[in-house]
């Protein structure tokens, strides 16, 4: 290699580096903090997300729609994006066909609580009646969401790359073209209308409480609220999968990503826990559909198309494969930017309805700058690792003063 090529190889690596220095700085700001300092400014971190509603900056609003609106779907997306990064990110499964999960929970939901469904069990008391309805049915929706993918999975999971691509983007389509046709269950293509949801703050100005549709005056309207409620589930869901991350579970899960010949060889019962990945993501996936039902009130088969499951992988992808707070920012990106430029025109066409193209290209820039994500997970010891850190610091100080 020539030395004018060798200078134009070191200044465009530089240039990058000076360019992804600010992630990179954050990322390790972050990881260099103790437990609980991150726990303190997570918590301020979600307290400042939830009061954006209410005090959006001028710059950071939506003129097109509902900053509300779009902050409750960001939390729905925001929850997919972290149940497809247990199958993605954390076990390196290549998952295309995760809005079939997403279907499921829906509809399991819409078709327990619509009026136009056959299997309505509205009015039989208990947590069954209309005011319980929607929160009885969200453990349901993610129990047979985790039984779909253990019922896909099992036959499936030993299939690796390509091929387990192709048959989970099988599977979603398969769950989308159920839908569609069988119209005596599932209303075919006219969908499922009026889905519960929660009820309450209930009063005279608001009759059906403060998640209804009716509520969409100010800027505490349902949308806020919907988005509140995403907020909680998620902050849920985020300990949860951050404890199995910690546990032997997350250990074998990185291995098998890693390499999972080897992880077998070491003894790692690589099925087992690539099943249990796909089944918690699949609860999780079924968790956000069920919130998308009771947050529209309306389910259908178009909404489950394979493009919004690439969405869902580009929120991953973008955020940083294997990083929890990664794909949330992923997930924004996603959901932020269209609405951000909904009603934009440049030269008589409205950018918001070239989403596609703009993740496209931004897909295409990072897989040539920067393949990790904006917020690549930082590989390190997922047990006692400072305690190892310690240990060796101590160890080489000892050498020093002999």
């Amino acid at each position: 290699m020539s030395r004018h090529s060798e200078k134009g190889s070191e200044s465009s690596s530089g240039l990058t580096r000076n360019l992804l220095a600010p992630g990179d700085g954050l990322r390790q700001w972050w990881a260099g903090l103790s437990r609980v300092q991150k726990w303190g400014f997570g918590v301020i971190g979600f307290g400042l997300l939830a009061l954006l509603p209410l005090y959006t900056p001028g710059f950071l609003d939506t003129p097109g729609i509902s900053f509300g609106g779009t902050m409750a779907q960001f939390s729905m997306i925001a929850i997919i994006a972290i149940g497809l990064n247990v199958v993605v990110g954390q076990t390196g499964l290549l998952d295309l066909g995760y809005v079939g999960f997403y279907a499921v929970g829906a509809y399991t939901v819409a078709l327990l609580t619509s009026p136009d469904s056959p299997w309505n069990i509205m009015g039989l008391g208990g947590f069954f009646s209309s005011d319980w309805a929607w929160l009885s049915c969200v453990p349901l929706a993610m129990a047979v969401t985790a039984l779909a993918g253990l019922i896909l999975g099992t036959p499936t999971l030993r299939l690796r790359g390509d091929y387990l691509a192709i048959v989970t983007l099988g599977f979603g389509e398969i769950i989308r073209l159920l839908a569609d046709n069988l119209s005596d269950i599932t209303n075919g293509p006219r969908g499922l209308n009026q889905i519960a949801y929660p009820r309450l703050g209930e009063k005279e100005g608001l009759p059906e409480g403060v998640f209804s549709n009716g509520n969409s005056a100010g800027d505490a309207n349902y949308g806020t609220w919907w988005f509140w409620l995403g907020l909680v589930l998620m902050v849920g869901i985020l300990l949860l999968v951050g404890n199995l991350e910690r546990s032997r579970v997350g250990r074998a899960w990185v291995a098998i990503r890693e390499d999972e010949d080897a992880a077998e060889v070491m003894g790692v019962n690589t099925f087992r826990f690539k099943l249990w990945a796909f089944v918690i993501g699949a609860a999780i996936g079924g968790l956000s559909g069920a919130l998308y039902a009771g947050q529209v009130q309306y389910v259908a088969p178009p909404t489950f198309n394979i493009i919004n499951s690439m969405l869902f992988l580009c929120a991953v992808v973008l955020g940083g494969q294997g990083n929890k707070l990664g794909v949330i920012f992923g997930a924004f990106i996603i959901v932020y930017l269209p609405n951000r430029l909904l009603g934009v025109e440049f030269l008589g066409v409205n950018l918001g309805d070239l989403k596609y193209l703009f993740f496209g290209l931004a897909l295409v820039v990072l897989m040539i700058f920067r393949p990790q994500g904006l917020f690549p997970v930082r590989q390190q010891l997922l047990a006692y690792g400072k305690s190892a850190k310690n240990l060796l610091r101590n160890a080489d100080e000892s050498k020093a003063a002999a």
